[in-house]
């Protein structure tokens, strides 16, 4: 079985380890916790943004297993600190080293290792409209590929997007990411 997720903890996971905390350290993490809580005001509360309007069809990938692997694998790294030049969950990961890391933990799939690179990766350019899970979505500007994430389905995207944040998910029609989209390209075949 390979190793949970949780960079930086050698041992056991989260959960094991919370049982091993005693209930006074628990009770007085949460009173803690919630006299933080009230240090936040609301200006600091970030809107969610609204759903999105657009229809996206379910296209079904070539290869549904490995597709699905693929997604649960980015899916159960969200969450991993953002880092430049980064290709595992223990040191994170930047967009590319997180496409590389994935393909290759679950299919044992070797890709290029820049954002760039991965655009120029033999396989058809896929339109917005026939994406398919496991799909590489690629963003930049004026024909200049600097970003890369791994499609999910519904519109979104697993990616890592930049210094001080982590892995997340985030809809293709977002304002940043519909502006800047440049193509997709199917790596599964």
């Amino acid at each position: 079985m390979k190793a949970a997720h949780y960079p930086g903890l050698p041992g056991p996971t989260p959960v094991a380890a919370r049982r091993r905390v005693g209930s006074g350290c628990a009770v007085a993490a949460l009173a803690l916790a919630l006299a933080l809580a009230g240090c936040g005001g609301q200006d600091n509360v970030r809107e969610p943004a609204p759903p999105s309007t657009r229809q996206w069809p379910q296209v079904q990938p070539n290869d549904p297993a490995a597709a699905n692997a693929v997604l649960m694998r980015a899916i159960g790294l969200v969450g991993t600190p953002y880092r430049y030049g980064g290709n595992t969950p223990e040191s994170g990961f930047d967009c590319s080293g997180l496409v590389t890391y994935v393909y290759r933990d679950m299919l044992d799939l070797r890709l290029p290792r820049t954002s760039r690179e991965l655009a120029n990766v033999q396989g058809p350019r896929i339109d917005p409209e026939k994406l398919a899970a496991a799909d590489l979505v690629f963003f930049g500007s004026k024909g200049n590929v600097s970003h890369v994430g791994i499609y999910v389905g519904e519109g979104r995207f697993v990616h890592a997007p930049s210094t001080g944040g982590t892995v997340r998910l985030d809809r293709l029609d977002g304002p940043y990411w519909r502006d800047n989209y440049s193509g997709a390209k199917r790596v599964l075949r």
